[in-house]
C-alpha cells in the first residue's frame, strides 16, 4: 500500500470512528428527546442500526486476519439489513405528523418488512446464499464480502424502500402548510440521503474497481465519510424539534453543546490517538509512555476551548435580537439565592460571628408577611432554641439601656435597637427600603462578659445584621420573582405547547397534545411528585396535573393562579379521603395521617413514623397505598369536573 493510499486508509478511519462516535451520540440524544413521538421513535431505531453498520466497519479495518473479518463484515448485516426498513417506518412517521396517519396498510407493509429484514439477516450470518466469503484488496486494503444469488433480491428490498421512504417525504413536504414546516423539512429531506449513502454495500458489487483505483476509492469513502456525518447532524437538529414544546433556540442550543461536548470532543481525542499511534513511532523522540498524557492534554484543552467559545458562539447562532434579554435570564439564574443557598450563607455568617465574638451559639429568625417566623438558622446550643420552638417572644425583649449602651454607641450602630433575652443580644433586622421587620439575629453572650457587648463586639455584631438584613430582603424580593414564576411558567408552558403544534400539528403526543388528560397509569407517581413539593417546587410548577379539568375550574377561586388551584385540588383530594369524625391515630386513619403529616405538614419521615407508631418501612409501604387512594379520588374529581363541563354545554 503506497503512503498517499495508506493516509487516505488513516483519515477514513478516523472519519468512520467519528461516524460511530456521532450516531451513537445522537443516539444517546434522542432518547433525551420525547420518546412518545412516533418520528422520535423511528430515528432513534435508525440510528442504532446505522451505528452497528459503522461500528463493525470500524472493527474490520482493524483486522489483519481475513477469517475474522469476515465475522465482522457478517455481523454488519445487523443493521444493514434493517436500514431500508427503519428509513421508511421514519418516513412514514413523519408523513403521519403532517396529519396522514397510516390507515393499517403502510403499518403492516413495514411489519412485514421488518420481517423480511430478518430474513436477509440469517442469510447473511448462516449461509452464502445472500454474501459469499470476504475478499481482501491488496492495493487499496479493503476486506468485503461477495455477492451472492440473493443479493439482487436485497438490491430491490433496499431499492423498494427508498422509493416508497421519498414519496413519503414529498407527500410530508406537500402537507406542509407554514414555512417553518417547509423549511425543516426541507432540511430533512436533504439529509435523509445519510442513511442509503453510508450502509448500502457497495464493495459487494464495486469490489474490483477499489483494486484498480484505490486512490479514487479512497476518496470517495472520506468523502462519504465526511457528508454522512454532516447529514446525520441534519437530521438529529431537525428530528429534535419534534414531540417537545421548548423554543427554538433551547432546542437548539442543547444540541449544540451535545455535539460540542460529545462526538467533537471525543473523535478529536481518537484522533490523536490514530494519529500518534500510527505516525508516532517513526519519530526520533516518540515514546509510547507519552500516548496517555497526550490524550489526556487533548481533551482537557477540548473542554477548555469549548468552555470559552461555546457561550459567545451560541448567543451569535441562537439569541439574535434577544441577547440582552437572554443574558439577564442567565444572571438571574446564576445569582437567585435559593433556600440551600441562604441555610449556607446564614450558617457560616453566623458561624464567623461565633468565633469573632467567642460566643458558644447565634441563631437568626426570619418573618414572613403575617409575622410569624417562616425561616430559621442556628449554631452551636442555639439549635436546640429551634428545636424546642424556643425563640424569643418580642414581648420578653428588653432594650439595652443606660450609660453603658451610650458609651458603646449602640444607638448609631444599630438605630433599630439593640435587645437583652436572657444570655442572648437580639438585634431587629429591617429592611433599609420600607422599614419592614425582616427578622431577628441573636447571639448567646460569650461566658464571663459584660450583659452589653463591648465596642469590638458591637461593630461586629453590626456589621453581619446589615448583611444579614440584606439578604432577607433580597430573599423577600425573589420570593415575589417566585411566586409570579409560579403563575407565569404554566401560561408559558401551553403557548410553547401551542407554538410547537402549529409547527408540526401532529408532532405533539401524550400529555402535551391533550392538555386535560393525564394517564391513569403514571397519576400515582404525578400526584406524589406534585405533593413533594407542595409548598413550592418544579414538581408542583411544571405538574402535569395543572392540565386537569378540576384544576382549570378551580382558578378563578384563587385569581387565576394555577398553583394555587393545584394546591387546593390535592389539599380537597386528601380531603376526601378522611374518615369521619375527630382525628384519631388508629387504622382507619392511617392513610389521612400519612397524607396531612408527611405531605401537607411537610414533618420528616422519622417523624411521622414514630408519631404512627410505625417502622419507616411500612409507612413508605403504606404511603404507597395513600398516594393510590388518592390518584383515585383525584380521578373522581376529574370526572366530576368534566360532568359539569358536559353539562353546562
Amino acid at each position: 500500500m503506497s503512503p498517499v493510499v495508506n493516509a487516505l486508509d488513516t483519515v477514513s478511519q478516523i472519519l468512520a470512528s467519528g461516524i460511530v462516535i456521532t450516531t451513537f451520540s445522537l443516539l444517546l440524544y434522542a432518547l433525551t428527546l420525547n420518546l412518545r413521538d412516533r418520528v422520535v421513535r423511528a430515528f432513534t431505531a435508525l440510528l442504532a442500526f446505522i451505528t452497528v453498520v459503522y461500528f463493525f466497519d470500524v472493527l474490520v479495518s482493524t483486522l489483519t486476519d481475513l477469517a475474522r473479518a469476515e465475522i465482522g463484515l457478517r455481523l454488519q448485516w445487523l443493521g444493514i439489513a434493517f436500514i431500508p426498513v427503519a428509513y421508511l417506518h421514519f418516513s412514514d412517521a413523519l408523513l403521519a405528523t403532517t396529519g396522514r396517519p397510516s390507515r393499517g396498510r403502510r403499518r403492516a407493509a413495514i411489519r412485514i418488512l421488518y420481517v423480511t429484514g430478518l430474513v436477509f439477516l440469517a442469510a447473511a450470518l448462516y449461509s452464502d446464499v445472500l454474501v459469499r466469503s470476504a475478499v481482501l484488496e491488496a492495493e487499496s486494503g479493503a476486506a468485503h464480502l461477495r455477492a451472492g444469488p440473493l443479493f439482487v433480491a436485497f438490491m430491490a428490498y433496499f431499492a423498494g424502500s427508498l422509493g416508497w421512504a421519498g414519496w413519503n417525504f414529498v407527500r410530508a413536504y406537500r402537507r406542509c402548510q407554514t414555512s417553518t414546516s417547509r423549511r425543516r423539512m426541507l432540511y430533512l429531506m436533504a439529509s435523509a440521503a445519510a442513511p442509503p449513502l453510508g450502509t448500502f454495500p457497495f464493495l459487494l458489487i464495486a469490489g474490483g474497481t477499489a483494486a484498480l483505483h484505490p486512490l479514487l476509492f479512497w476518496a470517495l469513502v472520506i468523502v462519504t465519510n465526511a457528508a454522512v456525518t454532516v447529514l446525520l447532524v441534519v437530521m438529529a437538529y431537525t428530528v429534535a424539534f419534534f414531540g417537545v414544546a421548548l423554543p427554538d433556540r433551547v432546542v437548539k442550543a442543547r444540541l449544540f453543546q451535545w455535539i460540542l461536548r460529545g462526538p467533537v470532543v471525543a473523535s478529536s481525542v481518537l484522533a490523536v490517538y490514530v494519529l500518534v499511534t500510527r505516525y508516532g513511532p517513526g519519530l526520533p523522540f516518540y515514546d509510547s509512555r507519552l500516548l496517555p498524557f497526550l490524550l489526556i492534554a487533548a481533551l482537557l484543552l477540548l473542554q477548555f476551548v469549548i468552555t470559552l467559545v461555546r457561550l459567545p458562539i451560541e448567543r451569535a447562532l441562537f439569541y439574535g435580537a434577544d441577547r440582552r434579554e437572554l443574558r439577564r435570564l442567565q444572571t438571574l439564574e446564576e445569582r437567585l439565592l435559593t433556600t440551600r443557598d441562604l441555610d449556607q450563607f446564614f450558617e457560616s455568617a453566623l458561624a464567623a460571628l461565633c468565633d469573632a465574638l467567642r460566643s458558644p451559639s447565634a441563631f437568626l429568625a426570619a418573618f414572613g408577611d403575617d409575622g410569624k417566623i417562616e425561616y430559621e438558622a442556628a449554631v452551636g446550643s442555639a439549635d436546640r432554641l429551634r428545636a424546642r420552638g424556643e425563640l424569643p417572644p418580642l414581648a420578653a425583649l428588653r432594650a439595652a439601656s443606660g450609660d453603658q449602651a451610650d458609651l458603646n454607641g449602640h444607638a448609631a450602630l444599630f438605630p433599630h435597637g439593640l435587645f437583652v433575652w436572657g444570655e442572648y443580644w437580639i438585634v431587629p433586622l429591617r429592611s433599609e427600603t420600607t422599614g419592614d421587620s425582616l427578622g431577628l439575629l441573636g447571639v448567646q453572650a460569650p461566658a464571663g462578659a459584660d450583659p452589653l457587648p463591648g465596642p469590638e463586639a458591637l461593630a461586629v455584631l453590626s456589621q453581619l445584621s446589615a448583611r444579614a438584613s440584606a439578604a432577607l430582603e433580597d430573599r423577600r424580593l425573589q420570593q415575589g420573582v417566585f411566586a409570579a414564576l409560579d403563575r407565569l411558567l404554566p401560561e408559558i408552558d401551553a403557548l410553547q405547547r401551542l407554538r410547537a403544534s402549529a409547527a408540526f400539528p401532529g408532532s405533539l403526543t401524550g400529555p402535551e397534545a391533550a392538555p386535560s388528560a393525564v394517564d391513569s397509569a403514571s397519576l400515582p407517581g404525578l400526584v406524589k411528585d406534585a405533593l413533594r413539593d407542595y409548598w413550592g417546587g418544579p414538581r408542583l410548577t411544571n405538574s402535569p396535573l395543572l392540565r386537569l379539568r378540576v384544576v382549570e375550574r378551580a382558578l378563578a377561586e384563587h385569581d387565576g393562579n394555577p398553583v394555587n388551584a393545584l394546591r387546593a385540588v390535592l389539599r380537597e383530594a386528601v380531603e376526601r379521603i378522611r374518615p369521619e369524625g375527630q382525628r384519631k391515630f388508629t387504622a382507619e386513619w392511617l392513610l389521612y395521617n400519612i397524607l396531612e403529616l408527611k405531605f401537607l405538614q411537610g414533618q420528616k419521615v422519622r417523624d411521622v413514623a414514630a408519631r404512627l407508631a410505625m417502622s419507616e418501612a411500612d409507612l413508605y409501604r403504606k404511603q404507597r397505598v395513600a398516594l393510590e387512594e388518592l390518584a383515585a379520588a383525584i380521578v373522581e374529581m376529574e370526572r366530576e369536573a368534566g360532568g359539569a363541563v358536559r353539562a353546562g354545554t
